[in-house]
């Protein structure tokens, strides 16, 4: 929790429907700082929210029943636009949304994803659970810190980046690649198995803007079992109503 003390829970006011007397989350409704008065849903004017952010916040609402659901992608769409889940950023969506920028924040602050502070513009996520771990995770870890020039104490507890603010890296748990081991994500793509060697010319790729580990990203590898037939038969089959 970043800045003073955890409020804790407290009894609610009687709100019909919503279960008289059970105990509310301030973080919903006062944000993550104590001293921080209540906040209202912004108005849309008031927020300065591009028109583009704005259609695309209300195209993801579009695809759920309940408006909260869409929280999770629409702060993903306000990360890809400022770089981070900028409280300004978070203000304009809460206002698309009709929600309280609180409750957009304390969603932002449960996912490791999602950031509430600057992190660098290229974002390297490395694989620390068990089978990457087995296979050198940590040590890997370690070589993109000292080719990032990251902390390594400090990538492997949330994250560090560089002092020009090109990279992030941090440790992670899990990208589901076990495969891949040890692996990383960067900048959303999947590498591996890699090699500490790797990290230096990762990070000298990201950047000079180049292609990154060409012969080592997921995208290349070919399906477990081989190539699928074209045209796959057992779709064939469906289609052409055979059961």
């Amino acid at each position: 929790m970043n800045g003073g003390e955890p409020t804790g829970l407290t009894q609610g006011p009687s709100v019909p429907g919503d279960g008289a007397g059970l105990p509310v989350d301030p973080a919903l409704v006062e944000g993550r700082h104590p001293d921080r008065l209540p906040e209202e849903i912004p108005e849309l004017h008031e927020t300065g929210c591009p028109d583009d952010l704005r259609e695309r916040i209300e195209e993801l609402m579009s695809r759920y029943p309940d408006r909260h659901s869409a929280s999770i992608p629409a702060l993903w769409t306000v990360q890809e636009r400022y770089g981070w889940c900028t409280p300004d950023g978070i203000r304009q969506a809460a206002a698309v949304m009709r929600v309280t920028p609180a409750y957009l924040e304390s969603v932002a602050s449960f996912y490791d994803l999602l950031h509430t502070r600057p992190v660098g513009r290229h974002r390297v996520l490395v694989c620390t659970n068990i089978s990457c771990w087995m296979r050198g995770g940590d040590e890997l870890l370690d070589a993109f810190c000292d080719a990032a020039g990251c902390d390594q104490g400090a990538a492997a507890h949330g994250g560090s980046t560089s002092d020009d603010g090109e990279l992030f890296v941090t440790g992670f748990e899990c990208v589901g690649a076990c495969d891949l081991a040890p692996m990383a994500s960067i900048d959303g793509r999947y590498f591996g198995p890699l090699e500490a060697a790797d990290a230096n010319e990762a990070v000298q790729q990201l950047l000079s803007n180049a292609e990154v580990l060409p012969e080592k990203t997921l995208e290349k590898r070919g399906a477990a079992g081989g190539p699928e037939p074209e045209p796959d038969a057992r779709v064939a089959k469906v289609e052409g109503g055979d059961a």
